[in-house]
């Protein structure tokens, strides 16, 4: 299978791009700020073999929330974000 040469970037402990291997991600369908309930998933998620996860971040409350959940995940978390930069910075400051 041909696959196009591309840049590496790490994302936490784990490496994509430039030939590495392919990486699972995942997304939560769960409220972030549901803290309990989205860490579950997750865990799931991570045993079912998935690299990377995301989680939405639609207000402040979610945005704190993930300070919460990346204590007690092993695998890098991704913010998705639309539309509020501040929720952005907000994710950034939550770890």
């Amino acid at each position: 299978m041909y696959r196009d040469h591309t840049k590496v970037v790490q994302i936490g402990d784990r490496v994509i791009g430039g030939g590495n291997p392919v990486l699972i991600q995942s997304m939560t369908n769960t409220k972030t700020e549901e803290v309990q309930a989205t860490i579950e998933q997750i865990q799931r998620l991570t045993e079912a073999g998935c690299d990377i996860i995301r989680c939405t971040v639609p207000n402040r409350e979610a945005a704190a929330a993930l300070k919460e959940i990346k204590k007690q995940i092993s695998i890098p978390l991704v913010a998705d974000i639309h539309f509020d930069y501040r929720l952005a910075i907000a994710a950034m400051e939550n770890g």
